[in-house]
Protein backbone atom coordinates (compact mmCIF):
# COMPACT_ATOMS: atom_id res chain seq x y z
CA UNK A 1 0.00 0.00 0.00
CA UNK A 2 1.20 3.55 -0.62
CA UNK A 3 2.22 5.64 2.38
CA UNK A 4 -0.43 8.00 3.74
CA UNK A 5 -0.02 11.74 3.55
CA UNK A 6 1.19 13.80 6.44
CA UNK A 7 -1.61 15.10 8.69
CA UNK A 8 -3.04 18.39 7.58
CA UNK A 9 -1.79 18.43 4.01
CA UNK A 10 -5.10 17.28 2.55
CA UNK A 11 -8.28 17.01 4.56
CA UNK A 12 -8.80 13.36 3.69
CA UNK A 13 -7.22 10.88 1.33
CA UNK A 14 -7.89 7.44 -0.01
CA UNK A 15 -6.02 5.15 -2.38
CA UNK A 16 -7.54 3.30 -5.31
CA UNK A 17 -6.26 1.19 -8.17
CA UNK A 18 -6.61 2.74 -11.56
CA UNK A 19 -8.49 0.72 -14.12
CA UNK A 20 -6.39 -1.97 -15.74
CA UNK A 21 -2.92 -0.58 -15.05
CA UNK A 22 -2.57 -1.80 -11.50
CA UNK A 23 -0.74 1.40 -10.57
CA UNK A 24 -1.51 3.08 -7.29
CA UNK A 25 -3.42 6.34 -7.40
CA UNK A 26 -4.07 8.80 -4.60
CA UNK A 27 -7.30 10.82 -4.77
CA UNK A 28 -8.14 13.79 -2.61
CA UNK A 29 -11.21 13.99 -0.43
CA UNK A 30 -12.39 17.49 0.37
CA UNK A 31 -10.08 19.85 -1.51
CA UNK A 32 -10.39 19.86 -5.28
CA UNK A 33 -6.88 19.06 -6.57
CA UNK A 34 -5.15 21.57 -8.83
CA UNK A 35 -3.69 18.77 -10.93
CA UNK A 36 -2.78 15.08 -10.99
CA UNK A 37 0.91 14.19 -10.83
CA UNK A 38 2.05 10.80 -12.12
CA UNK A 39 5.58 9.49 -11.55
CA UNK A 40 6.64 7.48 -14.59
CA UNK A 41 10.44 7.19 -14.56
CA UNK A 42 13.46 7.34 -12.24
CA UNK A 43 11.40 5.71 -9.48
CA UNK A 44 13.83 3.32 -7.80
CA UNK A 45 16.38 4.00 -10.56
CA UNK A 46 18.57 6.98 -11.49
CA UNK A 47 17.62 6.98 -15.18
CA UNK A 48 14.51 7.48 -17.27
CA UNK A 49 13.34 10.68 -15.56
CA UNK A 50 9.76 11.60 -16.47
CA UNK A 51 6.85 13.01 -14.46
CA UNK A 52 3.42 13.85 -15.90
CA UNK A 53 1.23 16.70 -14.63
CA UNK A 54 -2.40 16.86 -15.75
CA UNK A 55 -4.32 20.11 -15.30
CA UNK A 56 -7.85 19.15 -16.32
CA UNK A 57 -7.51 18.38 -20.01
CA UNK A 58 -3.99 19.85 -20.35
CA UNK A 59 -0.75 17.94 -19.80
CA UNK A 60 2.85 18.85 -18.97
CA UNK A 61 5.86 16.56 -18.70
CA UNK A 62 8.87 17.27 -16.52
CA UNK A 63 11.72 15.61 -18.45
CA UNK A 64 11.48 12.72 -20.86
CA UNK A 65 14.64 10.74 -20.25
CA UNK A 66 16.14 7.50 -21.46
CA UNK A 67 16.60 4.46 -19.24
CA UNK A 68 20.23 3.33 -19.05
CA UNK A 69 21.69 0.18 -17.53
CA UNK A 70 21.40 -3.51 -18.30
CA UNK A 71 19.22 -4.97 -21.06
CA UNK A 72 16.20 -5.31 -18.79
CA UNK A 73 16.36 -1.65 -17.77
CA UNK A 74 16.98 -0.35 -21.29
CA UNK A 75 14.10 -2.45 -22.64
CA UNK A 76 11.79 0.02 -20.91
CA UNK A 77 12.75 2.60 -23.54
CA UNK A 78 10.77 0.56 -26.07
CA UNK A 79 7.57 0.55 -24.05
CA UNK A 80 4.64 2.58 -25.30
CA UNK A 81 4.10 5.84 -23.48
CA UNK A 82 1.27 5.48 -20.91
CA UNK A 83 -0.40 8.53 -22.47
CA UNK A 84 -1.07 9.89 -25.93
CA UNK A 85 2.01 11.95 -26.93
CA UNK A 86 -0.03 14.13 -29.28
CA UNK A 87 -2.09 15.31 -26.30
CA UNK A 88 0.91 16.53 -24.28
CA UNK A 89 0.93 20.33 -24.36
CA UNK A 90 4.56 20.98 -23.35
CA UNK A 91 7.69 19.52 -21.78
CA UNK A 92 9.77 21.19 -19.07
CA UNK A 93 13.39 20.02 -19.35
CA UNK A 94 15.70 20.17 -16.32
CA UNK A 95 18.95 19.58 -18.24
CA UNK A 96 20.61 17.99 -21.23
CA UNK A 97 21.81 14.63 -19.90
CA UNK A 98 20.44 11.66 -21.82
CA UNK A 99 18.60 10.22 -18.82
CA UNK A 100 16.51 13.42 -18.75
CA UNK A 101 16.10 14.31 -22.43
CA UNK A 102 16.90 11.10 -24.32
CA UNK A 103 13.34 10.04 -25.19
CA UNK A 104 12.25 13.44 -26.51
CA UNK A 105 12.86 12.25 -30.11
CA UNK A 106 10.71 9.17 -29.50
CA UNK A 107 8.01 11.40 -28.00
CA UNK A 108 8.09 13.56 -31.14
CA UNK A 109 8.12 10.49 -33.36
CA UNK A 110 4.92 9.34 -31.63
CA UNK A 111 3.11 12.61 -32.28
CA UNK A 112 4.17 15.26 -29.73
CA UNK A 113 4.09 18.73 -31.30
CA UNK A 114 4.35 21.09 -28.33
CA UNK A 115 7.24 23.23 -27.08
CA UNK A 116 10.07 21.90 -24.92
CA UNK A 117 11.05 24.63 -22.47
CA UNK A 118 14.64 24.66 -21.24
CA UNK A 119 17.28 27.12 -20.11
CA UNK A 120 19.33 28.99 -22.69
CA UNK A 121 22.49 26.98 -21.96
CA UNK A 122 20.64 23.66 -22.12
CA UNK A 123 19.60 24.08 -25.75
CA UNK A 124 23.07 23.77 -27.40
CA UNK A 125 24.03 20.89 -25.10
CA UNK A 126 20.77 19.08 -25.86
CA UNK A 127 21.54 19.50 -29.55
CA UNK A 128 24.86 17.70 -29.07
CA UNK A 129 23.30 14.87 -27.11
CA UNK A 130 20.23 14.23 -29.24
CA UNK A 131 21.93 14.50 -32.63
CA UNK A 132 24.52 12.00 -31.44
CA UNK A 133 21.87 9.71 -29.94
CA UNK A 134 19.88 9.66 -33.19
CA UNK A 135 22.97 8.73 -35.19
CA UNK A 136 23.86 5.98 -32.70
CA UNK A 137 20.34 4.51 -32.78
CA UNK A 138 20.36 4.30 -36.57
CA UNK A 139 23.86 2.82 -36.68
CA UNK A 140 22.99 0.18 -34.05
CA UNK A 141 19.93 -0.84 -36.07
CA UNK A 142 22.05 -1.19 -39.23
CA UNK A 143 24.69 -3.17 -37.33
CA UNK A 144 22.05 -5.50 -35.88
CA UNK A 145 20.68 -6.08 -39.37
CA UNK A 146 24.15 -6.90 -40.74
CA UNK A 147 25.07 -9.24 -37.90
CA UNK A 148 21.63 -10.81 -37.61
CA UNK A 149 21.53 -10.72 -33.81
CA UNK A 150 18.22 -8.86 -33.50
CA UNK A 151 15.06 -10.76 -32.62
CA UNK A 152 13.31 -8.76 -35.34
CA UNK A 153 13.54 -9.50 -39.04
CA UNK A 154 14.08 -5.82 -39.75
CA UNK A 155 15.70 -4.08 -36.74
CA UNK A 156 14.41 -0.58 -36.09
CA UNK A 157 16.10 2.25 -34.18
CA UNK A 158 14.53 3.48 -30.97
CA UNK A 159 14.23 6.78 -32.81
CA UNK A 160 15.77 8.26 -35.93
CA UNK A 161 18.01 11.20 -36.63
CA UNK A 162 14.99 12.90 -38.17
CA UNK A 163 13.08 12.43 -34.90
CA UNK A 164 16.01 13.99 -33.04
CA UNK A 165 16.14 16.99 -35.37
CA UNK A 166 12.40 17.51 -35.04
CA UNK A 167 12.70 17.35 -31.26
CA UNK A 168 15.43 19.99 -31.33
CA UNK A 169 13.18 22.28 -33.35
CA UNK A 170 10.78 22.29 -30.41
CA UNK A 171 13.27 23.63 -27.85
CA UNK A 172 12.20 27.00 -26.41
CA UNK A 173 14.95 28.65 -24.31
CA UNK A 174 14.01 30.63 -21.21
CA UNK A 175 16.22 32.65 -18.86
CA UNK A 176 16.78 31.57 -15.28
CA UNK A 177 14.27 33.17 -12.86
CA UNK A 178 12.09 34.46 -15.72
CA UNK A 179 8.45 33.38 -15.12
CA UNK A 180 6.54 31.93 -18.06
CA UNK A 181 3.23 30.15 -18.57
CA UNK A 182 3.38 26.87 -20.52
CA UNK A 183 -0.36 26.57 -19.85
CA UNK A 184 -2.87 29.32 -19.01
CA UNK A 185 -2.69 29.98 -15.27
CA UNK A 186 0.32 27.69 -14.72
CA UNK A 187 3.49 29.62 -13.92
CA UNK A 188 7.00 28.14 -14.17
CA UNK A 189 10.48 29.34 -13.22
CA UNK A 190 13.89 27.77 -13.73
CA UNK A 191 16.40 28.01 -10.85
CA UNK A 192 20.08 27.08 -11.06
CA UNK A 193 20.73 23.51 -9.91
CA UNK A 194 24.54 23.50 -10.28
CA UNK A 195 24.71 19.99 -11.71
CA UNK A 196 25.53 20.81 -15.34
CA UNK A 197 25.72 23.93 -17.46
CA UNK A 198 22.11 25.08 -17.79
CA UNK A 199 20.77 22.52 -15.30
CA UNK A 200 17.66 23.72 -13.50
CA UNK A 201 15.34 23.07 -10.63
CA UNK A 202 11.79 23.78 -11.75
CA UNK A 203 9.20 25.69 -9.71
CA UNK A 204 5.62 25.21 -10.92
CA UNK A 205 2.69 27.10 -9.39
CA UNK A 206 -1.02 27.36 -10.08
CA UNK A 207 -4.08 28.67 -8.26
CA UNK A 208 -6.48 26.16 -6.83
CA UNK A 209 -10.24 26.39 -6.39
CA UNK A 210 -9.54 27.93 -2.97
CA UNK A 211 -7.90 30.91 -4.68
CA UNK A 212 -4.51 30.08 -3.17
CA UNK A 213 -1.39 29.56 -5.28
CA UNK A 214 0.02 26.07 -4.79
CA UNK A 215 3.68 25.36 -5.57
CA UNK A 216 5.49 22.21 -6.59
CA UNK A 217 9.27 22.21 -6.78
CA UNK A 218 11.17 19.66 -8.88
CA UNK A 219 14.78 19.65 -7.74
CA UNK A 220 16.19 18.16 -10.94
CA UNK A 221 19.72 16.89 -10.38
CA UNK A 222 21.34 18.93 -7.61
CA UNK A 223 25.03 19.73 -8.01
CA UNK A 224 27.70 20.10 -5.38
CA UNK A 225 28.43 23.17 -3.31
CA UNK A 226 31.83 24.64 -4.07
CA UNK A 227 32.23 22.55 -7.22
CA UNK A 228 34.31 24.07 -10.01
CA UNK A 229 33.03 26.11 -12.94
CA UNK A 230 29.36 26.70 -12.02
CA UNK A 231 27.65 28.74 -9.32
CA UNK A 232 26.15 26.81 -6.42
CA UNK A 233 22.60 25.39 -6.42
CA UNK A 234 19.80 27.86 -5.67
CA UNK A 235 16.67 27.62 -3.54
CA UNK A 236 13.39 29.44 -4.29
CA UNK A 237 12.26 32.50 -2.34
CA UNK A 238 8.98 30.86 -1.29
CA UNK A 239 8.47 27.45 0.28
CA UNK A 240 6.91 24.81 -1.98
CA UNK A 241 3.80 22.93 -0.93
CA UNK A 242 5.34 19.79 -2.41
CA UNK A 243 8.87 18.81 -3.36
CA UNK A 244 10.12 16.17 -5.79
CA UNK A 245 13.72 15.59 -4.72
CA UNK A 246 16.50 13.59 -6.36
CA UNK A 247 18.24 11.01 -4.17
CA UNK A 248 21.15 9.66 -6.23
CA UNK A 249 23.56 9.72 -3.29
CA UNK A 250 20.96 9.84 -0.53
CA UNK A 251 22.73 7.13 1.46
CA UNK A 252 26.31 8.36 1.43
CA UNK A 253 28.64 11.31 1.68
CA UNK A 254 31.52 11.84 -0.68
CA UNK A 255 34.97 11.38 0.79
CA UNK A 256 36.18 14.36 2.78
CA UNK A 257 39.73 14.17 1.44
CA UNK A 258 40.84 16.53 -1.29
CA UNK A 259 39.67 14.82 -4.51
CA UNK A 260 42.15 16.75 -6.65
CA UNK A 261 45.04 15.60 -4.48
CA UNK A 262 43.69 12.04 -4.61
CA UNK A 263 43.51 12.23 -8.39
CA UNK A 264 47.07 13.55 -8.53
CA UNK A 265 48.31 10.75 -6.27
CA UNK A 266 46.60 8.13 -8.42
CA UNK A 267 48.10 9.52 -11.62
CA UNK A 268 51.60 9.73 -10.13
CA UNK A 269 51.49 6.15 -8.83
CA UNK A 270 50.22 4.85 -12.16
CA UNK A 271 52.81 6.76 -14.17
CA UNK A 272 55.57 5.56 -11.83
CA UNK A 273 54.87 1.94 -12.75
CA UNK A 274 54.64 2.80 -16.45
CA UNK A 275 50.87 2.61 -16.78
CA UNK A 276 48.22 4.90 -18.21
CA UNK A 277 45.14 6.31 -16.50
CA UNK A 278 41.74 5.87 -18.13
CA UNK A 279 39.11 8.37 -17.02
CA UNK A 280 35.60 7.47 -18.21
CA UNK A 281 33.62 10.71 -18.02
CA UNK A 282 30.31 11.99 -19.28
CA UNK A 283 30.91 14.30 -22.22
CA UNK A 284 28.70 16.95 -20.64
CA UNK A 285 29.67 18.26 -17.23
CA UNK A 286 31.98 15.60 -15.85
CA UNK A 287 34.59 16.04 -18.57
CA UNK A 288 34.74 19.80 -18.06
CA UNK A 289 35.16 19.37 -14.30
CA UNK A 290 37.87 16.76 -14.87
CA UNK A 291 39.72 19.11 -17.23
CA UNK A 292 39.50 21.81 -14.57
CA UNK A 293 41.11 19.53 -11.98
CA UNK A 294 43.76 18.21 -14.37
CA UNK A 295 44.61 21.83 -15.14
CA UNK A 296 45.06 22.44 -11.41
CA UNK A 297 47.48 19.52 -11.22
CA UNK A 298 49.39 20.85 -14.22
CA UNK A 299 49.61 24.29 -12.61
CA UNK A 300 51.01 22.62 -9.48
CA UNK A 301 53.70 20.89 -11.52
CA UNK A 302 52.29 17.44 -10.74
CA UNK A 303 51.20 16.63 -14.28
CA UNK A 304 52.72 17.19 -17.71
CA UNK A 305 49.86 18.66 -19.79
CA UNK A 306 51.25 17.01 -22.93
CA UNK A 307 50.41 13.62 -21.36
CA UNK A 308 46.67 14.42 -21.18
CA UNK A 309 44.35 13.50 -24.06
CA UNK A 310 40.68 14.38 -24.41
CA UNK A 311 39.35 11.64 -26.68
CA UNK A 312 35.69 12.52 -27.22
CA UNK A 313 34.40 14.66 -30.08
CA UNK A 314 31.20 15.39 -28.17
CA UNK A 315 33.13 16.42 -25.05
CA UNK A 316 35.34 18.68 -27.17
CA UNK A 317 32.27 20.39 -28.61
CA UNK A 318 30.62 20.58 -25.19
CA UNK A 319 33.73 22.23 -23.77
CA UNK A 320 33.48 24.90 -26.46
CA UNK A 321 29.88 25.55 -25.40
CA UNK A 322 31.04 25.82 -21.78
CA UNK A 323 33.70 28.35 -22.75
CA UNK A 324 31.02 30.66 -24.10
CA UNK A 325 28.88 30.55 -20.94
CA UNK A 326 30.66 33.10 -18.74
CA UNK A 327 27.46 34.29 -16.99
CA UNK A 328 27.19 30.83 -15.39
CA UNK A 329 30.81 30.68 -14.15
CA UNK A 330 31.66 30.91 -10.47
CA UNK A 331 34.09 33.52 -9.15
CA UNK A 332 37.02 31.08 -8.92
CA UNK A 333 36.89 30.24 -12.62
CA UNK A 334 36.47 33.89 -13.57
CA UNK A 335 39.58 34.71 -11.53
CA UNK A 336 41.57 31.97 -13.25
CA UNK A 337 40.51 33.22 -16.66
CA UNK A 338 41.45 36.78 -15.70
CA UNK A 339 44.90 35.51 -14.72
CA UNK A 340 45.38 33.78 -18.07
CA UNK A 341 44.90 30.23 -16.78
CA UNK A 342 41.65 29.11 -18.39
CA UNK A 343 41.35 25.35 -17.75
CA UNK A 344 38.84 25.08 -20.60
CA UNK A 345 41.13 26.67 -23.19
CA UNK A 346 41.31 24.76 -26.45
CA UNK A 347 45.11 24.46 -26.31
CA UNK A 348 45.38 23.35 -22.68
CA UNK A 349 45.47 19.60 -23.47
CA UNK A 350 45.67 17.44 -26.59
CA UNK A 351 42.36 16.68 -28.29
CA UNK A 352 41.50 13.65 -30.40
CA UNK A 353 38.79 14.53 -32.90
CA UNK A 354 39.30 11.81 -35.48
CA UNK A 355 39.16 8.04 -35.19
CA UNK A 356 42.78 7.82 -36.36
CA UNK A 357 43.88 10.17 -33.57
CA UNK A 358 42.04 8.00 -31.07
CA UNK A 359 43.57 4.79 -32.41
CA UNK A 360 47.03 6.34 -32.23
CA UNK A 361 46.74 6.41 -28.44
CA UNK A 362 46.86 2.61 -28.48
CA UNK A 363 50.36 2.80 -29.95
CA UNK A 364 51.60 5.24 -27.32
CA UNK A 365 54.22 3.67 -25.05
CA UNK A 366 54.59 6.56 -22.63
CA UNK A 367 52.06 6.87 -19.78
CA UNK A 368 49.04 9.03 -20.52
CA UNK A 369 45.81 10.28 -18.99
CA UNK A 370 42.99 9.49 -21.41
CA UNK A 371 39.64 11.19 -20.76
CA UNK A 372 36.83 9.71 -22.86
CA UNK A 373 33.10 9.05 -22.83
CA UNK A 374 30.94 7.39 -21.82
CA UNK A 375 30.99 7.94 -18.09
CA UNK A 376 29.57 4.50 -17.27
CA UNK A 377 31.75 2.78 -19.90
CA UNK A 378 28.69 1.57 -21.79
CA UNK A 379 29.75 3.05 -25.12
CA UNK A 380 31.97 5.61 -26.77
CA UNK A 381 35.71 5.61 -27.26
CA UNK A 382 36.46 4.69 -23.65
CA UNK A 383 35.27 1.15 -24.45
CA UNK A 384 38.05 0.71 -27.03
CA UNK A 385 40.63 1.97 -24.54
CA UNK A 386 39.32 -0.42 -21.90
CA UNK A 387 39.59 -3.31 -24.35
CA UNK A 388 43.20 -2.30 -24.98
CA UNK A 389 44.33 -1.63 -21.40
CA UNK A 390 42.17 -3.52 -18.88
CA UNK A 391 44.54 -6.46 -19.14
CA UNK A 392 47.54 -4.29 -18.21
CA UNK A 393 48.26 -4.48 -14.45
CA UNK A 394 50.15 -1.19 -14.68
CA UNK A 395 47.06 0.71 -15.86
CA UNK A 396 44.39 2.31 -13.69
CA UNK A 397 40.74 3.08 -14.46
CA UNK A 398 39.42 6.01 -12.43
CA UNK A 399 35.66 6.50 -12.22
CA UNK A 400 34.54 10.00 -11.28
CA UNK A 401 30.75 9.71 -11.59
CA UNK A 402 27.80 7.54 -10.68
CA UNK A 403 27.76 4.00 -12.08
CA UNK A 404 24.24 2.66 -12.55
CA UNK A 405 23.38 -0.96 -11.87
CA UNK A 406 23.87 -3.13 -14.93
CA UNK A 407 26.53 -0.95 -16.55
CA UNK A 408 30.07 -1.99 -17.39
CA UNK A 409 31.33 0.69 -15.02
CA UNK A 410 29.38 -0.76 -12.09
CA UNK A 411 30.66 -4.24 -12.90
CA UNK A 412 34.25 -3.01 -12.81
CA UNK A 413 33.71 -1.19 -9.51
CA UNK A 414 32.07 -4.28 -8.06
CA UNK A 415 35.25 -6.27 -8.74
CA UNK A 416 34.43 -8.20 -11.91
CA UNK A 417 37.36 -10.35 -13.02
CA UNK A 418 36.25 -10.14 -16.65
CA UNK A 419 33.87 -7.92 -18.59
CA UNK A 420 32.30 -8.31 -22.00
CA UNK A 421 33.56 -5.88 -24.65
CA UNK A 422 32.66 -6.20 -28.32
CA UNK A 423 31.41 -9.74 -27.84
CA UNK A 424 34.43 -11.16 -26.02
CA UNK A 425 35.48 -11.51 -22.40
CA UNK A 426 38.30 -9.19 -21.38
CA UNK A 427 40.32 -10.00 -18.26
CA UNK A 428 40.53 -7.22 -15.68
CA UNK A 429 44.09 -6.84 -14.40
CA UNK A 430 44.21 -3.05 -14.27
CA UNK A 431 43.55 -1.26 -11.01
CA UNK A 432 40.00 0.06 -10.64
CA UNK A 433 39.20 2.99 -8.37
CA UNK A 434 36.61 5.69 -7.83
CA UNK A 435 37.07 9.24 -6.58
CA UNK A 436 33.68 10.19 -5.17
CA UNK A 437 34.57 13.78 -4.44
CA UNK A 438 34.53 14.49 -8.17
CA UNK A 439 30.87 13.56 -8.60
CA UNK A 440 28.44 16.08 -10.08
CA UNK A 441 25.65 14.95 -7.75
CA UNK A 442 25.13 16.32 -4.28
CA UNK A 443 25.75 13.78 -1.55
CA UNK A 444 23.47 13.16 1.43
CA UNK A 445 24.72 16.09 3.50
CA UNK A 446 24.54 18.44 0.51
CA UNK A 447 21.00 17.36 -0.30
CA UNK A 448 20.09 18.13 3.30
CA UNK A 449 21.85 21.49 3.01
CA UNK A 450 19.79 22.31 -0.07
CA UNK A 451 16.61 21.28 1.74
CA UNK A 452 17.47 23.44 4.76
CA UNK A 453 17.89 26.41 2.40
CA UNK A 454 14.20 26.20 1.47
CA UNK A 455 12.12 28.93 3.20
CA UNK A 456 10.04 26.22 4.84
CA UNK A 457 9.55 22.47 4.88
CA UNK A 458 7.16 21.21 2.19
CA UNK A 459 4.00 19.49 3.34
CA UNK A 460 4.80 16.59 1.04
CA UNK A 461 8.09 15.29 -0.33
CA UNK A 462 8.59 12.65 -3.02
CA UNK A 463 12.00 11.07 -3.55
CA UNK A 464 12.94 10.04 -7.08
CA UNK A 465 16.10 9.66 -9.20
CA UNK A 466 17.65 7.12 -6.86
CA UNK A 467 17.80 3.42 -6.17
CA UNK A 468 15.72 2.32 -3.21
CA UNK A 469 18.48 2.12 -0.55
CA UNK A 470 19.50 5.78 -1.09
CA UNK A 471 15.84 6.84 -1.19
CA UNK A 472 15.10 5.15 2.11
CA UNK A 473 18.21 6.56 3.77
CA UNK A 474 17.45 10.10 2.63
CA UNK A 475 13.84 9.76 3.77
CA UNK A 476 15.05 8.86 7.26
CA UNK A 477 17.45 11.82 7.29
CA UNK A 478 14.69 14.24 6.30
CA UNK A 479 12.46 12.93 9.08
CA UNK A 480 15.30 13.71 11.49
CA UNK A 481 15.22 17.28 10.13
CA UNK A 482 11.62 17.48 11.29
CA UNK A 483 10.02 16.94 7.89
CA UNK A 484 6.99 14.74 7.32
CA UNK A 485 8.04 11.31 6.12
CA UNK A 486 8.78 11.47 2.37
CA UNK A 487 7.04 9.20 -0.11
CA UNK A 488 8.91 6.81 -2.39
CA UNK A 489 6.76 6.70 -5.54
CA UNK A 490 6.81 3.70 -7.82
CA UNK A 491 6.32 3.87 -11.61
CA UNK A 492 2.67 4.75 -12.19
CA UNK A 493 2.02 6.27 -8.76
CA UNK A 494 -0.42 9.18 -9.16
CA UNK A 495 -0.98 11.86 -6.52
CA UNK A 496 -3.25 14.93 -6.41
CA UNK A 497 -1.77 18.40 -6.40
Amino acid sequence: MPPSYSPGTIASTRSVRTGGSGSLCYTAGRRQPVARVTFEGACGTVTGSRTRLEFGGRTLLVDCGMFQGDNEVEARNWSDFPFEPSKVDAVLLTHAHLDHCGLLPRLVGRGFRGPVYCTRATRPLARLVLEDAGAIQEEEARYAARKGYSRHAEPKPLFTGRDARQALERLEPVRFHEPFEPLPGVQVRFLRAGHLLGAASIEISAKGADGQRHRWLFSGDIGRYGAPILVDPEAPEEAPNALVLESTYGDRNHAEHDPVAALGDTIERTFARGGSVLLPAFALGRTQDVLYHLSELADQGRLDPTAVFLDSPMAIRATEIYRQARPEFDDELLDRIANGANPLAADRFSRCNTVDESKALNDRDAPAVIVAASGMATGGRIVHHLARRLGDPRACVVFVGYQAAGTRGRALLDGASTVSIHGRRVAVRAQITQIGGLSAHADSSELERWCRALPGAPARTFLNHGEDPPRKALAADLVELGWSRPHLPQPGTTVPW
